[in-house]
């Protein structure tokens, strides 16, 4: 099975923006190494626990210290920019990195009500225009608009041999749908989502449509997961990073109402949702989940407080799968 990594370029306490971002290359680098597929790396707007804001500088940065792996947004947030200008970058990516760029789509504010309103005068507005943002951005990559249509005879130049791979990335019926009827790739977030995942990639699949993009239809599944040389060490890393996830995500009153559960409870709830244990345990969690919700491929978040920890995790899961 392939194996891919999302990055968030977090940022633990007492490590700076800087320290993440190299943290991110050697990241990618090692990813490289090991034989992982595809590297992504998110975007996210005013977090101080996030140091990425803007995938397309980090993207080239990687792409010039890396040689083969695939790397790309996970995602570009496409209510807050025109679908040209997104064409564009990415196509200069393409251009610069032959057959290696991903271009992941997503429709999530990436931070807060008023950061939204910094970034965009109507962010509402573009998530309700998502469906034909998409369709222009297709056409812009593939300069397909139609004949009598305004951008017809306008190209996101450069135009590379190889167009940019789009993905549509979400957590929900609605994006499922919406990957299958463009006819994309898909990527189900499983670790921020509380849909059922065996629901919404069946629907996917079977209702996709094919097209330029993809003849047949292909889900990534974003999984959740730590690994350690034991359980035991898994369980005391996933139980350090249990607060500083809740406080990334904004779940501070989550992290109160569970101040009362001991480990033992914190942990398995926390089950529910991630993949925690040793090589061999990770590994048969990730195929079984897979097997289970018609995933092709596994994209693996790794969060912990220390970024050796979380290069160890990537590197014995690495190990057992690949």
């Amino acid at each position: 099975m392939k194996l891919g990594i999302l990055d968030q370029s977090p940022v633990p306490e007492g490590r700076t923006a800087h320290e993440a971002l190299l943290a991110s290359l050697e990241l990618a680098q090692e990813a490289e190494r090991l034989g992982y597929s595809r590297y992504w790396i998110a975007e996210h707007h005013n977090m101080t626990g996030l140091a990425c804001s803007a995938p397309e500088v980090m993207l080239p940065y990687i792409g010039a210290q890396t040689s083969q792996i695939k790397i790309g947004s996970g995602a570009v947030l496409l209510p807050y920019y025109k679908p040209y200008k997104v064409a564009e970058t990415y196509n200069m990516l393409a251009t610069l990195f032959p057959g290696r760029i991903d271009l992941g789509i997503g429709r999530a504010p990436g931070g807060s009500a008023e950061t939204s309103m910094a970034l965009s005068d109507n962010f509402l507005k573009g998530v309700a225009e998502m469906p034909d943002k998409i369709s222009e951005l297709l056409n812009f990559l593939h300069q397909s608009h139609p004949e009598n249509e305004m951008f017809s005879k306008v190209a996101p130049a450069p135009v590379p041999h190889s167009a940019p791979q789009p993905w549509i990335l979400g957590t929900s019926r609605k994006s499922a749908m919406q990957a299958a009827e463009k006819g994309v790739a898909y990527c189900f977030g499983h670790f921020m989502s509380d849909q059922e995942p065996e629901e919404i990639v069946s629907l996917y699949k079977d209702s996709f449509i094919p097209s330029k993009n993809e003849s047949y239809p292909y889900c990534i599944a974003a999984v959740n997961a730590i690994c350690a040389e034991t359980e035991e060490l898994a369980e005391e890393l996933a139980l350090k990073s249990h607060a500083w996830r809740n406080m990334l995500s904004g779940e501070e009153g989550l992290q109160k109402s569970q101040s009362s559960l001991n480990k033992g409870e914190i942990l398995q709830d926390m089950k529910k949702k991630m993949i925690i244990g040793n090589p061999v345990q990770a590994a048969e969690q990730l195929k079984s989940l897979a097997s289970r919700i018609g995933a092709d491929e596994i994209m693996i978040i790794t969060l912990t407080t220390d970024y050796e920890d979380r290069l160890l995790s990537y590197r014995l899961i690495a190990e057992q799968m690949i």
